[in-house]
């Protein structure tokens, strides 16, 4: 089975890789294809994984190229983890939005309007020429803002097209840790768009253990989301929110921390990937050594503005493994050879809110077989939840259409609309702001 990854030069395909190298069952990805627009970067990810496969018999192969019609071709699964712009464009997401006193986060606010606006036109080339040359093909995409851009390419691909994201894995596995349960036999009651939903309840053996944990102060607080909201608000939802949620019921906070903050998240990973890409081309370069030391890095600092906001101190080790590189495995295995299995993932709502239309991707418990993926009907959601859900799709509706008409008024609606953006002065300026530091946008007239 053949696996195309886009983006193949990205600095976390080494997890992926790892996790194909556990998988020996028959019809196993057995060929990976990594696409890049950078040569260098596909050349140094591409010694990682020769050093992750060098004890393992009968590893994958792994083939590189800049072609992206000839990555596509053949292709079985094709992972989609581009980064239109680089780690140096959301760097300047962060900073336009910031000098403007708006949240520059990748995947919420100003910037993850602002990413999805330039990423959305080279999704929707990249779904057509799938459409073209792997029609059989299915598409998993993890490519950010991970709802939005699953939608875009649904309006080409349909349900072949399915959106990852680990937030939803590592907070159900949080939750059941602290509950004392294993992860892989809870069901975890998730709604909600990507990077806005909320753990509603988690079942074991038949009982939904989360009133539990909400009554105990002491348990709630013990966690990462306890730490972070605090137990009173945690209290007070009745249910424990996706950690992308600290940027709107603490949003203050966040920006004025992120202001203040010697480097945002972007410049420092941009300066932290540079140095590694760098390392590893050295000569003699320990390649999964350096791998190995910049990911620990990585993910120990991760949100670090916002629990230092919330005073929740450093993460947990157990928090630092990452996880979207299982679900994808997971799925992968599902669909291949109908391995029936409960994942949650970005799909097209197909009733399943009935406050959205069919065709809105939202993230939610899936039942997954050889035909796809299928949600779970779920109950609705409460208001103070439902009208955020609304708004935030209303948004991602109108990038979409601003992609699509290439309009500028429309951009600036997406931003005005925004819940985190108060002023539709402050959405004209990011719209200068942005299309002024990223050539990507020049489309918008």
């Amino acid at each position: 089975m053949k696996l195309t990854i886009l983006g193949g030069g990205g600095f976390r395909v080494p997890l992926v890789y790892g996790a194909l190298l556990t998988d020996r069952a028959e019809g196993r990805v057995t060929e990976v294809v990594l696409h890049d627009l950078d040569a260098g970067r596909l050349s140094a990810v591409g010694r990682v994984l020769a050093e992750q496969a060098a004890a393992v018999p009968d590893a994958p192969t792994v083939t590189t190229t800049t072609d992206l019609d000839e990555a596509l071709r053949g292709a079985d699964f094709i992972f989609s983890a581009i980064r239109v712009g680089g780690l140096e464009g959301r760097a300047d997401d962060e900073r336009v939005a910031l000098a403007e006193g708006v949240l520059g986060q990748e995947t919420v606010g100003a910037g993850g309007i602002a990413y999805g606006l330039r990423t959305v036109p080279v999704a929707v080339d990249i779904a057509r020429r799938v459409a073209r040359l792997a029609p059989d093909a299915w598409v998993i995409n993890f490519t950010n803002p991970a709802g939005l851009v699953t939608e875009a390419m649904s309006r080409h691909l349909g349900d072949r097209v399915i959106g990852i994201c680990d937030s939803p894995v590592g907070l159900g596995r949080r939750i059941a840790r602290v509950l004392g349960a294993n992860p892989n036999e809870a069901w975890i009651d998730y709604v909600g768009l990507n990077h806005l939903g909320w753990v509603r309840g988690l079942t074991i053996a038949g009982r939904d253990e989360l009133p539990r944990l909400l009554a105990d102060p002491d348990l709630l607080g013990s966690f990462e989301e306890g730490k972070l909201f605090g137990v009173d608000w945690l209290q007070s939802l009745g249910a424990i929110p996706n950690e992308y949620l600290h940027y709107y019921y603490f949003n203050r906070e966040a920006v004025r921390a992120y202001q203040h903050a010697e480097k945002t998240r972007g410049a420092f990973l941009a300066d932290q990937q540079a140095r590694f890409y760098d390392e590893v081309g050295a000569p003699g370069a320990k390649a999964l050594d350096v791998w190995d030391r910049t990911r620990a890095e990585r993910e120990a600092t991760y949100m670090s503005e916002n629990r230092e906001t919330a005073g929740a101190g450093e993460r947990d080790a157990d928090d630092l493994s990452g996880g979207y590189e299982k679900v994808a495995l997971a799925l992968m295995r599902a669909i291949a050879r109908d391995e029936r299995t409960t994942l949650i993932l970005n799909v097209r709502n197909q009733g399943t809110l009935s406050v959205l239309d069919h065709d809105a991707v939202i993230e939610v418990p899936c039942l997954v077989d050889a035909n796809g993926a299928h949600p779970v009907s779920v109950a609705p959601l409460p208001g103070h939840a439902t009208g955020l859900v609304c708004s935030v799709k209303a948004v991602e509706r109108e990038v979409l259409a601003a992609a699509e008409s290439a309009s500028r008024a429309t951009a600036v609606k997406a931003f005005a609309l925004h819940p985190l953006v108060d002023s539709v002065n402050v959405a004209r300026k990011l719209v200068e702001g942005y299309t002024s530091v990223h050539p990507g946008l020049a489309y918008l007239k």
